[in-house]
């Protein structure tokens, strides 16, 4: 029976990181729909979930395996993307107390100066653009 799978499979995509996250949004989303059947909402729960269960073993059996990589990859690079942002965030929060974050009017290039200093030129690193903020 094992060689009969492998059989199957071979020549086609299998799992990776955007499937797995596809199984478990589905999962979330049927378990949502099971906590009551009186809302319409939930319902439509629970089609989403079934949605997703298919689409997964569509992208699981599929022989463009090309293609499948390049959604994958999107998925990867947009997730990445995510966590720079949300690490960044992270940062300016943590600065906050000492220096003041603001956006060059040219180029949108976050610039962070010393907070207390009054009312300054801000020269832009990027760009060299220069504009005039209290600190």
């Amino acid at each position: 029976m094992r060689e009969r799978l492998e059989r199957f499979m071979m020549g086609r995509y299998g799992a990776d990181e955007l499937t797995k996250v596809l199984n478990a949004a589905a999962l979330v989303c049927i378990v949502l729909s099971l906590f009551g059947r009186k809302w319409h909402l939930l319902g439509l729960f629970y089609w989403i979930g079934f949605g997703l269960l298919v689409y997964t073993c569509f992208r699981m059996l599929s022989r463009n395996v090309s293609k499948r990589q390049q959604e994958n990859q999107r998925f990867l690079n947009a997730r990445y993307q995510g966590a720079v942002k949300r690490n960044a965030a992270k940062k300016r929060w943590e600065q906050r107390d000492i220096y003041r974050f603001y956006k060059c009017p040219g180029c949108s290039q976050r610039v962070r100066v010393p907070k207390g200093k009054g009312k300054i030129c801000i020269t832009c690193p990027k760009c060299r653009t220069e504009f005039v903020k209290k600190s």
